[in-house]
């Protein structure tokens, strides 16, 4: 059998290419890499553009993120007018996984129906797979949307839009079964509604993520972090992107501080740190403490600025 003449030339030649694309990358990677002297520590978000991408210059990251989110951001604008004209006041809660949002939400949600009958609540469920959640929410008689994002790690814009033409379309909502005109064109709302909707609240629990979720703007009047009691106090340190673009830093599951450590005060310092003006309220959705307050920062929320 006659031996492929350029085997060994070819074996020999991808070696050195592998190697001098190794080599390239490895010295990009640490142009832009602060090394702590004392600890050897690694900060890779110590560049212009806060992030380290293999192979990619901070420039052009920058210029990716200023396109990517550019372009997301049309559509929350267009979003936020839209909600806006149908008296929605959208609510994006942020959290880690398991701090307790849904849970929340389902408690939220049977609290305004004592408090406030005819106020109208919807939910946009955001995971990377399963219903279970917006499941949840549907068993409260709430209509709720979910969306799966596969491997994305939080929601865009452009999902909510379809998310809120579907609850618009769905046979649960009887508020608005005589109102189905496409939600989710790609237009400002321009023309004018001869009606506006009575007060509603659409609350979108975003994917449970600490860190994407802070840059994405989905066209909602705030941001409400989550913190639960059993995720330590020092997470706004951690996680600084997330609570500075928050309104409000709710510590959930109160319920559980005999029994973990858990320093309330050193928290809400260091979520002042992040954000001074921050809000913070303490409550828990098992037992019901401090959901008053959550009600009454709903109210608040809700009144034209």
């Amino acid at each position: 059998m006659q031996e492929h003449p350029h085997s060994h030339t070819h074996e020999h030649g991808h070696e050195g290419a592998h190697s001098h694309v190794h080599d390239a990358v490895h010295d990009h990677e640490h142009d832009h890499v602060h090394i702590d002297p004392r600890s050897g520590d690694l900060h890779f978000g110590a560049g212009a553009a806060r992030v380290s991408v293999p192979g990619m210059s901070q420039t052009r990251a920058i210029k990716l993120e200023i396109d990517i989110l550019g372009a997301n951001n049309r559509i929350a604008s267009q979003n936020r007018h839209h909600f806006e004209a149908h008296g929605v006041t959208a609510l994006n809660l942020v959290s880690s996984p398991g701090s307790g949002k849904t849970t929340l939400l389902c408690a939220t949600i049977n609290a305004l129906k004592r408090r406030e009958p005819g106020l109208h609540v919807a939910v946009i469920e955001g995971d990377q797979q399963t219903s279970f959640d917006a499941d949840r929410i549907r068993a409260t008689g709430a209509p709720a949307v979910q969306i799966n994002t596969g491997k994305g790690c939080h929601l865009d814009a452009p999902m909510v839009a379809q998310a809120f033409a579907q609850l618009h379309q769905h046979p649960d909502d009887a508020r608005h079964a005589a109102h189905q005109h496409d939600h989710s064109h790609d237009h400002p709302h321009a023309h004018e509604h001869a009606h506006v909707d009575a007060r509603s609240l659409l609350f979108i629990e975003n994917v449970g993520n600490l860190v994407c979720p802070a840059v994405w703007d989905l066209g909602e009047a705030a941001k409400v972090a989550i913190l639960s009691v059993t995720e330590g106090e020092d997470k706004p340190l951690k996680y600084p992107d997330m609570f500075a673009a928050s309104k409000l830093m709710i510590l959930n599951k109160i319920d559980l501080l005999p029994h973990v450590q858990f320093d309330v005060q050193r928290c809400i310092e260091l979520a002042r740190r992040v954000n001074p003006g921050i809000e913070i309220l303490k409550l828990s959705a098992t037992t019901g403490e401090g959901m008053d307050a959550w009600l009454n920062w709903l109210g608040y929320a809700m009144e034209p600025a």
